[in-house]
């Protein structure tokens, strides 16, 4: 690789660093102000699950088509089209919010638009960077996005300390993830699959759909995406109802959550490229799942706040080292990605009413029981995400 060609790899690599960061400031900008938006709407466990719906409805309704759009127009434009729209819905959640449910629901199916065209476009791109490097550094950016999920949940947890609004802070934090994003995603590599995209795009994104490998990698992946997602949705609000803690309280559990994430993305490459996916991932499974369990049955707030570390820890690799897989062929990595992500999103989709109508028959803790069941489900999946040399029977 030449000096330029390097050259415009790190500026790539920062890029996508930027984009992860970003979009989880976006998301925890949000989250973390999930229990004002519900008590001012005077909405149930249920309720709060089917209002979170719109989220995954958009996302799901979003990421068939994404593959395409990143084969015809480039991850770059993907991306930023992406911010932009998110900004505005976002925007729209935290004023809609005062005035009903329907423009919250509204406002959030189009934030689940935008955030499924983006997610699928920036790994597309964070795998093209992966090639050129040679190390399997994509958990590394998924580790950036958790640093954003983590600096937006402790900027959440400030503000409701100080008691900023729900629409001065949410706001403000979109129109600084614009202000990022869209600069920096001019440094973007072009994507390989985009030059002949024109032709074999459909195809290749209708027959990924019929490929037991990609569809066991995506539902590996939903089963992962579940265990992120009901953390990020619901850790705050089970600490705060079961475990009794103030609402400030309820969002720093969920900011040890998103760091044990981030930690384990951060220091995941080494173990990955040493121990291989599926070892690690097996280990990470169980570690989720214990923390999880530990979570749930905690008599006390210190120690669910130890199960919310260990459960953080466990998800940590699972979606990332998903997306890598689905990427293995470059070529065919934009329908692969947009097929396990479109599988994967299906877990935000199912995941916020289930854990909700449980909520609200149990209790929001015991609701979270429900993933339990598929992390034991993943530890079976993890040998279809193996390095294609290793299936190949190589060292």
């Amino acid at each position: 690789m030449s000096t330029i060609q390097q050259a415009g790899v790190r500026a790539s690599t920062r890029a996508v660093y930027v984009t992860f960061i970003f979009l989880g400031i976006a998301m925890a900008s949000f989250a973390a102000r999930i229990p004002q938006i519900r008590d001012q709407l005077g909405l149930t466990p249920a309720e709060l699950g089917l209002v979170l719906l719109a989220i995954a409805a958009g996302s799901v309704t979003s990421l068939p088509l994404a593959g395409h759009l990143v084969g015809r127009f480039g991850s770059r434009l993907v991306v930023a089209t992406g911010a932009v729209v998110l900004t505005a819905a976002l925007s729209g959640v935290a004023i809609g919010y005062n005035y009903g449910v329907l423009p919250v629901v509204i406002a959030l199916y189009v934030y689940g638009f935008a955030t499924g065209a983006w997610d699928v476009a920036m790994n597309v791109q964070a795998a093209v960077v992966e090639r050129r490097l040679g190390r399997s550094i994509m958990s590394r950016f998924h580790a950036g996005y958790s640093v954003g999920t983590v600096a937006g949940a402790l900027a959440g947890a400030g503000a409701v300390k100080l008691g900023v609004p729900v629409t001065v802070h949410v706001v403000a934090a979109c129109i600084l993830v614009a202000v990022a994003v869209v600069p920096a995603v001019r440094w973007f590599i072009t994507d390989e699959a985009t030059d002949n995209a024109a032709e074999s795009d459909k195809p290749r994104a209708l027959a990924a759909w019929t490929e037991p490998r990609t569809l066991l990698i995506g539902l590996f992946v939903l089963s992962f995406a579940l265990t992120e997602g009901a953390g990020i949705d619901w850790i705050s609000i089970a600490l705060i109802d079961d475990h009794g803690t103030t609402a400030s309280t309820g969002t720093l559990g969920f900011a040890l959550f998103l760091a044990a994430m981030t930690v384990g993305r951060w220091y995941g490459p080494n173990l990955l490229d040493r121990y291989g996916r599926v070892m690690v991932l097996r280990i990470l499974a169980v570690t989720g799942l214990a923390g999880l369990l530990v979570f749930v049955f905690g008599p006390s707030a210190p120690i669910a706040f130890a199960g919310a570390l260990l459960w953080g820890l466990g998800a940590s690799l699972g979606f990332p080292v998903g997306m890598s897989a689905a990427a293995d062929d470059p070529v065919k990595a934009p329908a692969r990605v947009g097929v396990v992500a479109s599988i994967g999103y299906c877990a935000f989709l199912g995941g916020p009413p289930l854990i909700g109508f449980l909520g609200d028959h149990f209790t929001v803790s015991k609701g979270l029981l429900a993933v339990a069941m598929l992390l034991v489900l993943s530890i079976a999946l993890t040998p279809a995400l193996r390095e294609p040399d290793r299936r190949a029977g190589h060292v």
